[in-house]
């Protein structure tokens, strides 16, 4: 495994598979992301006082570390929510070929 410390995983979630899945598409098609992976979730949280469960699904957002302020704005120009999940997560360690090719994919 080669270590990184430009690549990255972003997760958001939408409230609606077709939202979801138009994120993911102008992410990669924008060649912000190499992968969007999506999956459905419950979701237990509050907001504005009241705790509430509903479902949602989860976008795992494969990406270049510097692209974040670019997907940032992408996701809150697009998305449903007024406060939306937006969350960078390093990745330490990944396996060589795959790195490489969100790099290719991503263009840099």
């Amino acid at each position: 495994m080669a270590e990184t410390n430009g690549h990255c995983v972003i997760l958001t979630t939408c409230p609606s598979r077709e939202e979801a899945h138009r994120l993911a598409s102008l992410l990669v098609r924008g060649h912000l992301a190499a992968c969007v992976q999506i999956t459905e979730i419950t979701s237990c949280y509050e907001w504005k006082g009241e705790v509430k469960t509903e479902p949602e699904q989860l976008l795992f957002i494969k990406a270049l570390s510097d692209a974040f302020g670019e997907i940032e704005r992408l996701i809150t120009e697009n998305h449903s929510y007024e406060v939306p999940e937006i969350v960078q997560i390093p990745i330490e360690r990944g396996y060589p070929p795959y790195l490489r090719w969100i790099d290719e994919v991503t263009g840099s």
